[in-house]
């Protein structure tokens, strides 16, 4: 990769950034004067955004599935930040995001004005979130929660955290599970995933300097949520996203019924 190229590419996001930022602060003007501010308006925009943002990002995007023809609480495995714009271009949706991102210069920001909801580990607010998530969902948003509450390195799948469905069985909203999968040179991607720590900054050079890699995003069959338990949610959702990545053979050594603890 010439560095000419990694510039250029450096140059065609911050100017994206610059875009997203000039919209975000409309949003926050909207606010002020309490006019036009819906949701809906800001998932619309949002996803206007990511797609431009993504088309920045160095990677090749295929997706397969349907779209959900209704608002869902959609469940995905988490490698990377990009998974953020990568899904955000799909459709209007919200996300749900650690509290940290909400520190994070520009993209802390540029979160919030996108409609956010941030979760705050072992605060004891996790019922303020859930009828958070409630409330959206019945206000029919669409929602994206990474269960696992982490991101991994795109090789295993960390068990499902069933407390963060509870949302969608109070509600009776389907959960729409997806499988998102980077590869590069036909095997898992060791530069895509954001893990331990890492800083955007730093992550950011290593995709810059480096070829266009793959990212395959699987839209899979919707689970209804109607009458079931969130630890049973969790665990087929779980298991949906498990066979997308890694195929049947995997599911034994890397799904366990523990899922049902959560």
């Amino acid at each position: 990769m010439s560095t000419l190229r990694s510039h250029a590419r450096v140059i065609r996001v911050l100017w994206v950034i610059g875009l997203g930022l000039t919209i975000a602060g409309t949003f926050s003007l909207m606010e002020r004067l309490r006019v036009g501010n819906s949701m809906a308006r800001r998932q619309r925009w949002t996803s206007w955004f990511m797609a431009r943002l993504t088309a920045a990002l160095p990677f090749r995007v295929t997706v397969s599935g349907k779209l959900p023809p209704q608002p869902m609480l959609w469940v995905s495995n988490h490698v990377s930040w990009t998974d953020i714009p990568l899904l955000g271009m799909l459709a209007p949706l919200s996300f749900l995001s650690k509290a940290e991102v909400r520190t994070w210069p520009v993209a802390g920001w540029l979160a919030l004005k996108a409609g956010t909801l941030f979760i705050r580990r072992g605060s004891g607010d996790s019922k303020l979130i859930q009828k958070q998530m409630g409330q959206h969902l019945l206000g029919k948003h669409s929602l994206v929660i990474f269960p696992e509450g982490t991101t991994t390195d795109g090789r295993s799948l960390r068990t499902f955290h069933g407390r963060l469905l509870s949302s969608s069985i109070e509600t009776e909203v389907p959960v729409q599970p997806v499988a998102i999968q980077y590869l590069r040179n036909g095997k898992p991607d060791q530069i895509a995933p954001f893990i331990g720590d890492d800083d955007l900054l730093s992550h950011l050079r290593r995709l810059f300097a480096n070829e266009v890699s793959d990212v395959h995003i699987q839209l899979l069959e919707p689970i209804p949520s109607r009458g079931k338990e969130r630890a049973a949610l969790a665990f087929e959702a779980q298991q949906a996203v498990q066979t997308a990545l890694f195929g049947e053979a995997a599911q034994s050594a890397e799904v366990r019924p523990a899922a049902r603890a959560a």
